[in-house]
């Protein structure tokens, strides 16, 4: 453990001051926790057109399942409409470690200071280990605070009750404290896979970038109604996301041979 505080102590020192980090971790998030929050205010004070009068007839029917009998169809629509917004909360674990991460390996290697570190006696495990835990950890931290920020502002604008129980329910908790983590540890993951197989941090992160694109297909397909987030379908994605971050940190730790890297790279 003490190499790996160690690591990720100096990866923190590092990254930290790269304005673009630090770009990626505040105004992202913060964009992504004001758009849902402008949204609920919006459609609650009428700011979107006359929808006092919505019914839930009006809500897509494949929805209609997620809305309790004592809703009106007002609060109905409401919960349509933000959870149309949780995909972005799931977003944030997944495009903050991407810039973090990405950069740990080919960076170092590209300032010439991933020479020493390999030179020494900590073991690969201890190794990625290290530099994914620097790079999920503010990006769960970020997700999480974001969240709470989004709920406790949510009765400011004068959310219902009922809005609000959803929000703070089963499916959106599942979502932020648990999906959230296993998905920043797969992005993190495959950055630092990517990472260590080119030769510069740009491609590096450009490449690492595309493993949002999977996330942005599930808001399209829930726009278009081919799916509905709900407990099930959350529970399903934590337990093949779990699945996949076993594989890809076996085979991260498997295909990092820190000898051929030294040797590869030019």
């Amino acid at each position: 453990m003490k190499h790996i505080k160690t690591i990720i102590k100096k990866e923190w020192a590092e990254v930290f001051k790269n304005r673009m980090v630090l770009f990626t971790i505040v105004f992202i998030p913060l964009i992504f926790t004001i758009l849902p929050l402008v949204m609920l205010y919006f459609t609650g004070q009428g700011g979107m057109g006359d929808l006092s009068s919505v019914d839930t007839a009006d809500v897509p029917i494949e929805f209609l399942s997620q809305c309790s009998p004592d809703m009106t169809g007002l609060e109905c629509m409401q919960i349509y409409v933000i959870n149309e917004f949780l995909l972005l909360f799931m977003m944030i674990p997944v495009i903050i470690p991407v810039t973090i991460a990405a950069y740990s390996i080919v960076g170092e290697k590209a300032t010439h200071s991933l020479e020493p570190l390999l030179a020494t006696p900590i073991t690969t495990f201890e190794l990625l280990a290290g530099k994914s835990l620097a790079a999920a950890i503010p990006a769960i931290f970020t997700g999480w605070l974001s969240f709470g920020l989004f709920v406790g502002a949510l009765p400011l604008i004068g959310v219902s009750p009922l809005v609000f129980q959803y929000i703070i329910g089963p499916t959106w908790l599942l979502a932020i404290l648990i999906a959230g983590p296993l998905m920043a540890i797969a992005s993190v993951n495959f950055a630092i896979f990517v990472s260590s197989r080119v030769n510069d941090p740009r491609v590096a992160e450009q490449i690492s970038g595309l493993l949002v694109l999977p996330v942005i297909a599930l808001v399209f397909a829930q726009l278009a109604g081919m799916i509905v987030i709900n407990i099930m379908v959350m529970l399903s994605f934590i337990g093949g996301m779990i699945l996949l971050d076993i594989g890809m940190i076996y085979l991260g730790t498997s295909i990092f041979q820190r000898e051929k890297i030294l040797t590869r790279w030019k």
